[in-house]
């Protein structure tokens, strides 16, 4: 990315409250380098071949599934967060076995791997000589040289012109999808076409990892400079939404939109990408 000025935060007025997109204000930035897409299935199989690298979800022995995608015997079930529901916690589910132990990657190399929590991110990162990019630095590489539109492209809706133009979740959330951008779960990285600075699919498919701590505050008082975030926190922002957002539950595939998590937390809609060092 070359170096450049924008302004971070939500102008859309499509913002959550409490996720902390506003005030919005002016960042500048150093240039830098980030991948054109997120890390797949087979760039992470790379990486634990050569290293042997276990991810926390295959060391706690489970992680959260989508309730569509799971492949697994119901015994496997741990258990449901009672305020997501949808959400189960699987045992044996893990980078490899996305939908459990009945599941594989097998035909989903070019997928943007999953499972993975920012602690694995950071990992992987350090084997590849690369680092997670700041939000600031996601967010401007995200909305790929178009000023205060609400997604990459602009402004209009994911599937205006009746062409989808992201991976998010179509029909009745959380128990049908009727399926029209093609995918019920994660999609090829290069799936629907890049933005103006050549990134695919930033906003849609998975969550993405960021280096930042979480403070829905801390735009109030954010560096006017290459933003690193706050000092310290208990959660780490994610960004761009996945294919479980809809505009009536997780309205959160656009630019602005945060969200986050704990560090050893890990789910099926969540990657990375990486920015050079």
């Amino acid at each position: 990315m070359p170096a450049g000025t924008f302004v971070m935060g939500d102008s859309s007025g499509h913002r959550n409250p409490g996720d902390g997109e506003v005030p919005l204000h002016e960042v500048t930035l150093a240039a830098f380098e980030i991948d054109a897409t997120t890390v797949t299935n087979d760039d992470f199989a790379r990486f634990v071949a050569d290293t042997g690298y276990r991810t926390e979800a295959e060391t706690f022995g489970y992680s959260a599934v989508f309730h569509l995608a799971l492949a697994a015997p119901q015994d496997d079930i741990l258990g449901q967060p009672p305020g997501t529901p949808w959400w189960f916690g699987v045992r044996g589910a893990d980078w490899a076995h996305p939908g459990g132990r009945k599941s594989s990657i097998e035909g989903l190399g070019d997928h943007p791997v999953v499972h993975v929590s920012h602690t694995d991110a950071l990992a992987y990162c350090a084997w590849a000589g690369r680092r997670l990019p700041t939000e600031a630095e996601w967010e401007y590489a995200a909305r790929g040289g178009i000023t205060s539109a609400t997604y990459p492209w602009g402004d209009d809706e994911p599937d205006a012109g009746g062409t989808w133009r992201a991976n998010i979740w179509q029909g009745e959330f959380p128990r049908t999808n009727t399926l029209e951008d093609g995918f019920l779960t994660t999609a090829p990285v290069r799936s629907f076409a890049p933005n103006g600075y050549g990134l695919w699919q930033s906003v849609g498919n998975v969550w993405e990892w960021c280096a930042d701590w979480f403070d829905p505050n801390y735009y109030a008082s954010s560096p006017g400079t290459d933003p690193r975030g706050p000092a310290h926190g208990e959660s780490r922002i994610l960004r761009g939404g996945s294919y479980l957002c809809h505009i009536s539950y997780c309205n959160r595939y656009r630019n602005s939109a945060r969200s986050q998590n704990t560090p050893d937390s890990s789910m099926g809609n969540a990657g990375f990408r990486t920015v050079g060092v």
